[in-house]
């Protein structure tokens, strides 16, 4: 896949890996566009890459999503790369007894089923492009969890898990999936900060 003039949608684009991959693939001479929940992180992204268009969103929340397609390929009807960064980390003492059902589970809302409900909102769009990419950011803690965060290991795993699927029904369409993954793991991706290879995918 061709390195400069695509088009990218980052989830959590305002801070850490986001951010880099923003900022790395503007230099690239894509066009950028990124999304996060906080408006006033956003525009202090936006004083420090100038060219990258932000849009508000939670990328947890399937109403947001539904908006942030209709507005986003309304504006840029080529895009063709998305990138599912948005998420966070906590950590959780399963012993607490003030832990409640429905908090437990955000982490997966964000984490797990956000990358989910992206893919599927913006995969019909993404197969009329002539060229088209899908990464979902895991962990190494996918592979070998951390127990102090026992939500955010299994909400990895499982994004892992549902990007080897992805990939597999995907398989000859223009659309290419993986994981973006450190260094240190095995998964689609190389490692952080690749752009241009899958792994096992290394002669495209």
């Amino acid at each position: 896949m061709k390195m400069s003039g695509n088009t990218v949608l980052v989830t959590g684009g305002s801070s850490g890996i986001g951010f880099e991959f923003a900022s790395q693939l503007l230099k690239l001479g894509n066009t950028v566009i990124i999304t996060g929940r906080d408006q006033a992180r956003l525009d202090t992204t936006k004083k420090k890459l100038p060219t990258v268009h932000t849009f508000q969103s939670d990328a947890g929340d399937p109403k947001a999503i539904a908006a942030l397609y209709a507005a986003v390929v309304k504006q840029f009807p080529k895009l063709n790369v998305l990138i599912n960064n948005a998420g966070f980390m906590r950590k959780i003492n399963l012993h607490a007894a003030g832990n409640e059902l429905e908090d437990l589970n955000s982490e997966i809302e964000t984490n797990l089923s956000g990358p989910i409900w992206m893919v599927q909102q913006f995969l019909s769009h993404l197969k009329t492009q002539e060229s088209a990419a899908i990464i979902n950011v895991s962990s190494g803690l996918a592979f070998v969890p951390l127990p102090i965060s026992p939500i955010y290991c299994a909400a990895k795993a499982g994004i892992h898990s549902y990007t080897l699927s992805l990939r597999a029904q995907l398989k000859g369409q223009s659309i290419r999936a993986g994981s973006a993954v450190d260094r240190n793991s095995a998964g689609g991706y190389i490692r952080s900060g690749r752009f241009d290879r899958f792994k096992g995918d290394a002669s495209r």
